[in-house]
C-alpha cells in the first residue's frame, strides 16, 4: 500500500513540475519566437555565408531569450485585458498558473541571459540591438495597444528588429555602397520585408478577434474603424509594397527561378490581402492569415537558396 501511495505522490510531483515548465514555455510565446529565430538565422546566413558555430549559438540563443523576456513582460502588463478575451484567457497569468511576480522574475532572468549571449559576439551592437528590440516591444508597443491604433506600425518595427540582430551578429557590413548586393541595401530590404509582412498578418488577426479586442479595450484598427475598410487598405498596401521589395535582396546575383518564386509568393500574398479588403469576412481573413504564414517562411527559404547568399 505504501509503495502504491509513494508512486502516486512521485507521479503527482512530476506532473506538477511538467505543468510548471509548460506554463513558462507558453509564457515565452514559442510560436512567435520560432518565426523570429528563422528570421535571425537567415540574416546571419546572408550576412556571413559560413558563420562559425559560436555565432549561430550566441545569436539564436540570445535572441530566443530576449524574445521570451519581452513576451513575458508583455503578458504581465496585459494580464487583465488577456483575461477578458477568449483567445488569451487561458494564458499562464490570467489562468493563475504563474503569478505576476514569477513572470517578472522569469523576464528579468531571460533578458539578462539573452543580453549576455548577444554580448559574447564580436560586435557590441548586437547586444544593443537586442536591448532596443526588447524596449520597443515592452515599453512602447505594449502600452500603445490600449491608446492608439498606430500600435501596429510601432510593433512592426520591434518585430523586424531581429533582422538587424542577425546581421550584426554575422559581422556583415551595413554599407549602402556597392550596388544591389551591398550589405546595407540587403539588410534594409530584409528589414522592410519583415516589417511590411506584419501589416496584412496582423490586420487579419485584428479582424478575426475584433470583438474580443473591443471588449478588452485594445485600440486595434478594426476596433477604432469597425467596418474594416482601413484595415483592408493597410493589408493591401503592405502586401503591394512587398512585390518589388521581396526581390531586392536577390538582385546581386539573380536566379530567374528564385526571383520567380519570390514574386509569386508576394503576388499570392497581395491577392489574399485584396480579397480580404474586398470581402472583409472571417473566411477571407483566415485565408490571409494562412497566406502570411506561407509567404514569410517561403521567402526566407528562397533567400537561403539564392546564389547571393553563397
Amino acid at each position: 500500500m505504501s509503495t502504491t501511495t509513494s508512486s502516486i505522490v512521485v507521479l503527482s510531483r512530476r506532473d506538477v513540475v511538467l505543468a510548471r515548465v509548460a506554463a513558462y514555455f507558453e509564457l515565452s510565446k514559442p510560436r512567435i519566437a520560432a518565426l523570429v529565430l528563422v528570421v535571425v538565422a537567415v540574416a546571419v546566413y546572408l550576412g556571413a555565408a559560413q558563420p562559425n558555430v559560436s555565432i549561430w549559438i550566441a545569436a539564436l540563443a540570445g535572441t530566443a531569450l530576449i524574445a521570451a523576456s519581452a513576451s513575458a513582460m508583455n503578458q504581465v502588463f496585459e494580464r487583465r485585458s488577456d483575461a477578458l478575451m477568449e483567445r488569451t484567457a487561458e494564458r499562464p497569468l490570467p489562468s493563475g498558473r504563474i503569478s505576476p511576480a514569477e513572470a517578472v522574475a522569469f523576464a528579468a532572468a531571460t533578458a539578462i541571459a539573452g543580453t549576455v549571449c548577444l554580448a559574447k559576439l564580436d560586435s557590441a551592437m548586437t547586444a544593443l540591438l537586442g536591448a532596443l528590440t526588447w524596449f520597443l516591444y515592452v515599453a512602447v508597443y505594449t502600452p500603445l495597444k490600449a491608446k492608439t491604433s498606430a500600435n501596429t506600425a510601432i510593433g512592426a518595427v520591434a518585430g523586424a528588429m531581429p533582422v538587424f540582430i542577425g546581421w550584426a551578429a554575422s559581422g556583415a557590413s551595413f554599407s549602402l555602397t556597392g550596388g544591389p548586393a551591398a550589405g546595407g541595401i540587403r539588410v534594409a530590404a530584409l528589414f522592410l520585408i519583415v516589417y511590411l509582412w506584419q501589416f496584412p498578418h496582423f490586420m487579419a488577426i485584428a479582424w478575426l478577434y475584433r470583438r474580443q479586442y473591443a471588449a478588452a479595450g485594445l485600440k486595434m484598427l478594426t476596433v477604432v474603424e469597425p467596418t474594416g475598410s482601413r484595415a483592408g487598405a493597410q493589408a493591401v498596401l503592405g502586401a503591394l509594397a512587398l512585390v518589388p521589395i521581396s526581390v531586392l535582396p536577390l538582385l546581386g546575383a539573380p536566379n530567374l527561378i528564385v526571383l520567380a518564386g519570390a514574386v509569386s509568393l508576394a503576388v499570392a500574398y497581395l491577392l489574399a490581402a485584396a480579397v480580404f479588403c474586398w470581402r472583409r469576412d472571417e473566411t477571407a481573413a483566415r485565408r490571409l492569415l494562412q497566406m502570411s504564414l506561407v509567404y514569410l517562411p517561403g521567402l526566407m527559404l528562397l533567400l537561403v537558396l539564392s546564389p547571393v547568399a553563397q
